[in-house]
């Protein structure tokens, strides 16, 4: 006898919709990546995913909800990758693991920063403008999205303010500034102006930026 307990097993029909719809947030994840919310287009996303645009409405009601999407995947991501960084060393993935001190919350902020750098250059980090009043909207609108910001945010902030008490970063720089300065490397226009050279590799390209971000511009003198 089966149990009541037991989960019920999607319909067919109801995996080939979660399917299409993780196919569409994909492609919205990759246009945004290429060409930032402005530019891409409904018509776009539906042509990529080889689908009408009658069936893509379907599914997301506007563009908004479709850069909303892509963003709620991109924060459920980060949470994981997080989440990962806090596990004990020797269950954390070779991404995750901060090539020093597991203990270190600066080497935690360069982890994260370093795997931030790392999907924007392979194309999977969704760009969206600073100002647009209907997709501001949307995202403040989404409680999905919302709630995983402020987790992001919280577990960055934590690692901030232990890297200043360590003395790892500057202790008269607010919390907020070094954040904000940390997700303004997922939009960094350095990064692509780097790759647009073809001068440096990919690796090239993160060590510089991670050094400036890191260590500034400064020379150090002993």
């Amino acid at each position: 006898m089966t149990s009541s307990l037991a989960p019920l097993k999607k319909s067919f029909k109801a995996q080939m919709l979660e399917a299409r719809e993780q196919a569409i947030t994909d492609s919205v994840n990759r246009l945004l990546s290429e060409k930032g919310f402005d530019a891409m287009t409904v018509d776009e996303v539906a042509a990529e995913v080889g689908i009408a645009k009658a069936s893509l409405y379907k599914h997301f009601n506007s563009k908004e909800e479709l850069a909303c999407a892509a963003m709620v995947q991109a924060m459920q991501k980060a949470l994981a990758f997080l989440e990962e960084l806090q596990a004990p060393p020797g269950l954390q993935s070779e991404l995750a693991a901060p090539t020093q001190s597991p203990s270190s919350a600066l080497n935690k902020l360069k982890a994260t920063t370093r795997w931030t750098l790392e999907l924007k250059l392979a194309g999977q980090m969704p760009t969206l403008p600073s100002h647009n009043s209907t997709l501001r909207a949307s995202l403040m609108a989404s409680r999905p999205y919302m709630d995983g910001l402020m987790n992001v945010s919280d577990k960055l902030g934590a690692w901030i303010v232990q890297a200043q008490k360590d003395g790892d970063i500057n202790p008269a720089l607010p919390p907020i500034a070094v954040l904000y300065t940390l997700y303004a490397r997922a939009c960094d226009p350095v990064v692509e102006f780097l790759k647009m050279s073809e001068l440096h590799s990919n690796e090239e390209i993160i060590e510089m930026v991670m050094s400036t971000c890191f260590d500034g511009l400064k020379i150090r003198k002993n």
